[in-house]
């Protein structure tokens, strides 16, 4: 029962509850913010200080952040059971879920082309996952690698605190979800980097930089999403994390950890295929989705 095959489909379950959990945190966050910080009309902005913390007095919001802490638990969880490049991309059924699930709440009707975007969407992931379940592989985790993820990690931290000085705090919600979804790029990568070092009994202090890294990722990413939540709804933000998220994740993985060394060159095609076909349809998911183009249209 515990063969590779078996560990594989497990870390796939345990990823799609992950998914589920994600959507759920993202819709209960989403309405915490937008009820008692975001403005009737988007504009440029951040929250303040002050409104994060009173966040954490908001029942809706702290349900929210457990169903998101449930989805961590969840990823992790699998990212112990197979490679990251297996994993990752699943996150991007959370999309679906919170599309779904918002025009249940706000009572939109969901036509022809929202369908037809979800399944285009359902149809990249599971080519993706399946191209790179059969191929990905585990691979040791070494000092040099660890460094590599953490270097490029600080040097896209530098990046953004100059941006954000230059702007003066004024960030559209567009910026908001690329730096999240980033961050939740690294932050995928150097938990899969940190599980690896303590199976292989590495633990040194690079293995605690790796884990201070993933947390200080997580926090800073936390706080772009909420100001992302801000400007617009759920479906929104999950559209571009599940897309930038799993593409840094996944470049991570293949370009600097080495999973799909193993890799022919039709898997690799596979992955190419598979992974275009789900970004259009997040892409025209986002596109089409009622409820963003009727948001869309009330802004202009």
């Amino acid at each position: 029962m515990s063969s590779p095959e078996f560990l594989r489909l497990l870390a796939i379950g345990l990823a799609i509850c992950g998914a589920v959990f994600l959507a759920l945190g993202a819709q209960f966050q989403n309405d915490a913010v937008t009820k008692h910080h975001a403005p009737d009309q988007p504009r440029v902005g951040s929250l303040h200080i002050r409104q994060i913390l009173d966040l954490l007095r908001r029942p809706r919001w702290l349900t929210g952040t457990t169903f998101l802490l449930l989805a961590i638990l969840f990823q992790l969880a699998a990212l112990t059971f197979a490679p990251l490049i297996v994993v990752q991309p699943i996150g991007a059924l959370a999309l679906i879920i919170t599309s779904l699930l918002n025009a249940r709440i706000y009572k939109v009707r969901i036509d022809g082309k929202t369908i037809a975007a979800i399944a285009i969407t359902t149809a990249g992931v599971g080519g993706f996952v399946l191209a790179a379940s059969t191929s990905a592989t585990e691979v040791e985790m070494s000092n040099i690698k660890l460094l590599q993820v953490v270097g490029v990690l600080l040097a896209l931290l530098v990046v953004f605190g100059l941006l954000f000085f230059r702007t003066k705090g004024k960030v559209s919600a567009l910026h908001y979800i690329f730096g999240a979804g980033v961050l939740y790029g690294f932050v995928a990568s150097l938990a899969k980097v940190v599980i690896v070092r303590i199976t292989q009994g590495d633990y040194d202090l690079l293995t605690l930089l790796a884990l201070a890294a993933l947390v200080g990722a997580t926090a800073l990413g936390g706080w772009f999403v909420q100001n992302a939540y801000a400007s617009g709804p759920p479906d929104l933000v999950i559209a571009g994390l599940t897309v930038i998220d799993p593409a840094v994740a996944v470049g991570i993985a293949i370009v600097i950890l080495g999973e799909a060394e193993g890799a022919g060159f039709f898997e690799i095609a596979g992955f190419s295929v598979a992974g275009i076909v789900a970004i259009a349809g997040v892409f025209m998911l986002a596109r089409v989705h009622p409820q963003l183009t009727d948001d869309r249209g009330q802004n202009d």
